[in-house]
């Protein structure tokens, strides 16, 4: 079978900051001595090597021992986590992609010029919770929203977006707001233009293959956009972590494969899935 890879796939450098701040805090602290807010990133295969050198990701803040530090994910955390936790006399290694503080910094400098936040993200999202905690009451809208209903009338809006989210999704979404009678409405991007170029590396391969696998961790944000990216380009695509997971019959009379990965999948993986596929 013939395999082709997008051009733009796989880690971004938010990804791999926050692998190397999580890895060097285990050798200076020590194994088990190293407490991380939930997984650093929303992979299996990297979460379970960190975990075996020794970090822990239980997430709990409250039963973390005052001999431990504290990580913060890529995710980034709320003003009131990282308040807690100096507050318990914690060690905080900040693992916080750069985009993501820079997101939780727009929050608040709009709410402190007076404008009513909006966010374009999934609200279950960890970095959608963390940048909502930088200014009160900020809305948060998504897919299916009904705007009337979720977004309150202020004369003021400032928009901002999930840093995962594809630029076509959002500007839908902030189409749809400026349909409605706002006096001042001002749009920061906070997209991630890592992530940004990956989706349209991903969307142009998948005009030529017959069939796309993404790969990446099946609850990570971007990777999941990517997926649904290239099935809205009407192109048969399978979102799985590794190889384990393919079966023949997602190739069976196919010819041509396109391969691309989300943020947060490891370049070995994506070899390993290539390499196996080629053989096919």
């Amino acid at each position: 079978m013939e395999v082709k890879v997008a051009s733009s796939r796989g880690f971004c450098f938010g990804v791999e900051d926050a692998i190397e701040i999580a890895e060097a805090a285990v050798r200076d602290h020590g194994a088990g001595k190293v407490v991380a807010l939930g997984p650093v990133i929303h992979n299996k295969q990297v979460v379970g090597a960190l975990e075996k050198a020794g970090l822990d990701q239980s997430g709990d803040l409250e039963t973390i021992d005052s001999s431990q530090a504290v990580l913060i994910r890529s995710h980034g955390a709320s003003p009131e986590t990282m308040a807690r936790a100096h507050e318990r006399g914690l060690d905080v290694v900040d693992a916080t992609c750069v985009l993501v503080k820079r997101a939780q910094n727009v929050v608040k400098q709009l709410h402190e010029r007076g404008y009513h936040v909006v966010m374009i993200g999934d609200p279950n999202h960890p970095e959608v919770k963390g940048v909502v905690g930088y200014a009160p009451n900020v809305t948060v809208i998504d897919r299916g929203c009904d705007l009337a209903e979720a977004l309150p009338y202020r004369e003021r809006l400032g928009i901002v977006a999930q840093t995962t989210h594809s630029p076509e999704h959002v500007a839908d979404m902030i189409a749809e707001i400026l349909k409605r009678p706002y006096r001042e409405v001002k749009i920061v991007n906070t997209l991630c233009l890592e992530v940004t170029r990956r989706q349209e590396a991903a969307v142009a391969l998948s005009r030529e293959v017959e069939v796309m696998f993404v790969l990446g961790g099946l609850n990570s944000a971007n990777t999941c956009e990517l997926a649904r990216l290239c099935k809205d380009e009407g192109c048969e695509t399978h979102h799985i972590e590794t190889w384990e997971q393919f079966e023949f019959r997602m190739v069976e009379g196919k010819r041509v494969a396109g391969v691309t990965a989300g943020a947060s999948t490891p370049e070995s993986v994506i070899e390993e899935f290539v390499k196996n596929l080629g053989k096919t």
